[in-house]
């Protein structure tokens, strides 16, 4: 029944697309033959309409990897830079908590370390339909360029985010896990969390051995909750690692392979001395920040996706004009 309502949420809407335009073809006709131009208004109204679902639903079709159409992970980590680079970590926080919101997804904070103006490490927890499809090409590097209300001499410091972004699997995904390749430690959660959180070992980090990935999680009350969610978060981990390593071994994603690392950032985010979002990797930008920094990231990622699509590469440049 799933697999059902999955194949008819993709093929329905063509079907309307395909209705809707026969419609469009019908009303041209009419007017045209009884030379009617009040038709017009409609038609244009009607043709605006089918665009914009189309394309819309094209974005969608670019969405066909196993795992596209699942909830994600997304893990900030501030990098180097101190206060500025927490803020940063902060903002970015926002950023990316607004535009699930606007999409109606549901956003859970899963682990947060919290630091001196801002934040050091968050993992949220984003669930909606093609939330790991959407997000999956914000994986990398984000630069902020600005002049830091932390300098009290007023200069232009640059500061550097690391993104990485996990599928949430389900259950028809199979990730294999030995205890033996396990290694589970439990310790008091930090924070503000209330008499029961703070006085018990609820919070739980998993260690997986051969990778040597690790992830934690102290957010819910009791330990049971924690160690069920930091093993669907392993197991995230897991399957994207297993993934690169697969794609490695296949030359014809050469072009697309980047590193995480301080020289390859994807986008910068420029507030002085002029306003600007650059993508890298497909030349993409907009001169109204603001609106990107509170949630209007949907140009950034189409434009990931047509590339992507296109075939086209998608090597970040270094950001030098920037």
């Amino acid at each position: 029944m799933t697999e059902i309502k999955r194949l008819r949420s993709q093929i329905d809407p063509w079907k309307e697309l395909k209705s809707a335009a026969e419609d469009m073809e019908t009303l041209y006709e009419l007017g045209v033959e009884t030379g009617d131009d009040s038709v017009e208004p409609e038609l244009k109204s009607l043709y605006e309409q089918t665009l914009a679902a189309y394309e819309k639903q094209s974005i969608l079709n670019l969405l066909s990897d196993e795992v596209d159409r699942n909830g994600a992970f997304l893990t900030i980590h501030a990098g180097a830079g101190g206060t500025e680079a927490c803020d940063w970590a902060s903002m970015l926080c926002r950023m990316y908590s607004r535009w699930a919101e606007n999409r109606g997804f549901k956003v859970e904070t899963v682990d947060m370390l919290e630091a001196e103006g801002g934040i050091k490490s968050v993992t949220l927890q984003i669930s909606g339909d093609y939330a790991y499809g959407y997000l999956k090409c914000e994986a990398g590097i984000h630069r902020l360029v600005r002049i830091s209300p932390f300098d009290s001499n007023a200069r232009r410091h640059t500061s550097f985010t690391s993104i990485y972004v996990f599928p949430v699997l389900d259950d028809t995904i199979e990730v294999e896990i030995r205890p033996e390749d396990l290694r589970v430690d439990t310790y008091r959660a930090g924070g503000a969390g209330g008499q029961h959180v703070n006085k018990t070992d609820s919070a739980v980090r998993f260690t997986h051995i051969p990778t040597g990935i690790v992830v934690a999680c102290q957010t819910e009350r009791s330990q049971l909750m924690n160690r069920a969610t930091a093993m669907s978060m392993l197991k995230a981990r897991l399957y994207e690692h297993y993934r690169q390593e697969r794609e490695k071994e296949n030359a014809k994603f050469a072009a697309e392979k980047k590193d995480i690392s301080w020289g390859n950032q994807i986008r910068s985010y420029v507030f002085q001395p002029y306003t600007m979002v650059k993508d890298h990797r497909t030349k993409h930008e907009t001169g109204n920040i603001q609106a990107v920094m509170d949630g209007a990231l949907d140009p950034f990622i189409e434009a990931y996706l047509t590339a992507r699509w296109k075939g086209q590469p998608l090597v970040a440049d270094d950001g030098d004009d920037v």
